[in-house]
């Protein structure tokens, strides 16, 4: 179990040569995931989005793709998955259409209000608190801009369940939690879909527009 408990532990914050490998399978073994979260956001065209606790990087290349008039920004916690993420986008990067620094979701050291898109893959299981977090969240987005969450565990699948035990500081969720937490954090139009098949969750959520706020 030693051995087995460090490595899945790189999923909260890959280091070291441990983290590397677990990087090395990140964006490949969540790509079916990702893409059936990607097909809940709506028809939108996004000057600015941000993805928060990026990883390897893969998300960023397809928001990047999805988006081609979109700068996309990325954050992680970790300094390994920052330099994964630049190394996969690294063409965008050169190109000016990216940007991936090191940061912490609960304290976010991004400008207020300047995305229309924020998204979050894999990743608030390790957050320290959600309702903080979604507020910082909110802060950098645009009055009008969506919050898309992506989650493999749906906070009641065995799976999930037991990872959570094997894992300092993870917690899975269920689709009930986040929307209450996000509208605590303020966010509006929330909304979850439930996989046919698998314990994934996608949970979308709108910051209040300013004509709304008025």
């Amino acid at each position: 179990m030693g051995l087995f408990k460090d490595y899945v532990s790189q999923t909260r914050k890959p280091e070291g040569f441990l983290g590397k490998m677990m990087l090395g399978g990140m964006n490949s073994g969540h790509a079916k995931m990702a893409d059936w979260g990607f097909s809940h956001l709506p028809e939108i065209d996004p000057k600015g989005a941000v993805d928060l606790g990026c990883g390897g990087g893969r998300n960023v290349g397809e928001l990047l793709r999805r988006y081609p008039k979109a700068h996309i920004t990325a954050v992680d916690y970790s300094e390994l998955s920052v330099e994964k993420a630049r190394e996969y986008n690294r063409d965008m990067i050169a190109a000016g259409r990216c940007e991936v620094q090191q940061g912490d979701v609960s304290d976010l050291r991004l400008p207020s209000e300047v995305f229309d898109l924020a998204t979050a893959f894999e990743t608030i299981y390790f957050w320290p608190g959600l309702e903080k977090c979604f507020e910082q969240v909110a802060k950098v987005l645009r009055p009008g801009g969506y919050f898309m969450i992506c989650n493999e565990s749906d906070g009641t699948d065995a799976t999930g369940l037991k990872f959570e035990k094997i894992i300092d500081g993870m917690k899975t969720h269920t689709a009930s939690e986040i929307e209450a937490a996000l509208r605590a954090a303020g966010f509006c139009e929330v909304k979850s879909d439930h996989h046919p098949s698998k314990p994934w969750i996608t949970v979308l959520a709108r910051k209040q527009s300013e004509e709304a706020i008025k």
